[in-house]
């Protein structure tokens, strides 16, 4: 059969007149290709474009974990450079995986074919746009997947780290409670005065006041530690209470006070009672202290993603929603040391809005700058109310975006980002969600300073 024959019966281009069926005969060259062969490479010009007569190809994209196929084309497709298409080279490698027939047009004469064939071009757009909107959809999902390992492996790190010293916390309070309990049986049964109760009470208030100067350096605290294992010592006490005496604000004073009253195996019992007493509600303090960075961790997952509210356009305060994607992603600034500073006016108008999609702005946005900024860099995040609009501004000290690739940030699979470690998606789908909520986007970029900008309806504003 020859090649006019099996156009002729091609599931895309068979209905396209018999005249613009022979141009593209004429024009066109018909090519094989091995099973396994390359037919176009990532980071390379599509040659052209691909009318499959028979076999199997199909385009696999490496996310960092091995080759993923990404879309297959059979017997009766077109697939390459089509028509009006800004595509310059593939997001991943084109390859046959099975002998495979192609008329192959190369793409210096697609601007002919375009003027010549009419019907094979109106054809061929309407390929395309199917094309991009498959690309999109199923780039946008795995972007969607990548962004969410991002968010859980941060939020579980960012979990694990309270959970694990409510769970240590918790081993030490119950062996503190057992300690507590004896001293206090000892302390109840050594039949004290009133006087002596009275000392008692006084150093418990002293071992429970709160810390003037915050925490204690570790050279600091050893000093404490052994100095009061030498009183303990030098009064023929029980030392092995030093470490947790020195855990307190227990002053030399009241010691002093409380052994001119209480001696011998009492004042142990006293001292031990006091030190367990102040460590049960030290642990318990930092057993809610754990619980609570629990609760405000869930609060801010809850509100970065917006579970519970439904998709619809309103008044959105940007305070919470920047801070709630900065708490979301605190893990990942704390692994560079890098500082995050968000500096937001008190009176700043909420702006109108998708809350969920503004929240995924301010997470690609702000996980970019996390990757830009050096170790024990800079990321500044601001707002401000500029006409009937507030711009907010995410930079980072890195090393800025070359000038030549500045205008190429935005375009679909452009990424600077090593293999596995971005799509190439993030800035264009910042960019469309920042259209979709009426907005506009901006970048100025130098060596130590890249600066995005967005800008967002300010409520009421029109809406």
């Amino acid at each position: 059969m020859d090649l006019m024959e099996r156009l002729a019966k091609h599931k895309t281009l068979g209905s396209a007149p018999r005249e613009e069926l022979a141009w593209l005969v004429a024009n066109a060259s018909l090519q094989k290709r091995s099973s396994g062969e390359v037919v176009s490479r990532k980071g390379q010009p599509v040659e052209g474009l691909f009318v499959i007569l028979s076999g199997r190809m199909a385009l696999f994209v490496d996310r960092g974990a091995g080759p993923n196929k990404l879309v297959e084309w059979g017997e009766g497709d077109v697939t390459g450079m089509l028509p009006y298409s800004r595509l310059v080279s593939p997001p991943g490698d084109a390859i046959a995986l099975e002998p495979l027939e192609v008329l192959a047009l190369h793409r210096d004469r697609l601007r002919e074919m375009v003027q010549q064939c009419f019907e094979i071009t109106s054809i061929l757009v309407h390929l395309m746009v199917d094309r991009a909107r498959l690309f999109t959809s199923t780039e946008l999902q795995d972007e969607k997947m990548i962004s969410l390992g991002k968010l859980s492996a941060g939020l579980a790190h960012e979990l694990n780290n309270p959970a694990s010293a409510m769970e240590r916390n918790v081993c030490v309070l119950l062996n503190r409670l057992d300690g507590n309990e004896g001293a206090a049986r000892e302390v109840g049964g050594a039949g004290l005065t009133g006087a002596q109760l009275e000392a008692v009470d006084a150093i418990r208030a002293s071992c429970l006041e709160k810390k003037i100067s915050g925490t204690r350096a570790s050279i600091e605290q050893m000093d404490r530690e052994d100095a009061i294992a030498e009183w303990l010592a030098a009064h023929e006490l029980d030392t092995n209470n030093a470490s947790m005496l020195a855990d307190t604000e227990v002053t030399f004073e009241a010691l002093n006070r409380v052994a001119e009253v209480v001696r011998g195996s009492a004042l142990n019992a006293v001292l031990h009672w006091a030190a367990t007493g102040c460590a049960v509600r030290r642990l318990a303090s930092e057993i809610g202290d754990s619980a609570t960075r629990i609760s405000m961790l869930v609060m801010a997952i809850k509100g970065f993603t917006h579970m519970d509210q439904a998709m619809v356009a309103e008044p959105v305060a940007l305070e919470p929603s920047l801070s709630n994607t900065t708490s979301v992603l605190r893990s990942k600034a704390r692994d560079k040391s890098i500082a995050v500073v968000v500096e937001l006016p008190a009176d700043l108008p909420r702006v109108y809005g998708f809350a969920g999609e503004l929240s995924q702005i301010w997470g690609n946005l702000l996980d970019n700058a996390l990757d830009a900024a050096p170790h024990g860099g800079r990321v500044e995040v601001s707002a401000s109310c500029e006409g009937q609009r507030v711009v907010v501004r995410v930079i980072d000290n890195g090393p800025g975006i070359p000038a030549e690739i500045r205008s190429r940030i935005f375009d679909p699979f452009f990424t600077t980002k090593p293999m596995g470690h971005g799509t190439g998606l993030g800035l264009d789908i910042v960019r469309r969600l920042v259209r979709h909520n009426d907005g506009a986007i901006d970048v100025a970029s130098q060596p130590g300073r890249t600066e995005f900008q967005v800008m967002l309806p300010i409520a009421g504003a029109g809406h």
